[in-house]
């Protein structure tokens, strides 16, 4: 099967997405949750 260079950066382009999403997410989670134990 031959791979398109649109359907590569599509997929990395979704990738990077996904892959920002899930990092930011967990990164406000993680804040979130220790909010209160010290101040910054």
């Amino acid at each position: 099967m031959y791979w398109d260079d649109a359907v590569i950066f599509g997929l990395v382009t979704v990738g990077l997405m996904v892959a920002f999403l899930v990092g930011w997410v967990g990164f406000i989670i993680h804040d979130h949750r220790h909010k209160g134990d010290k101040k910054s």
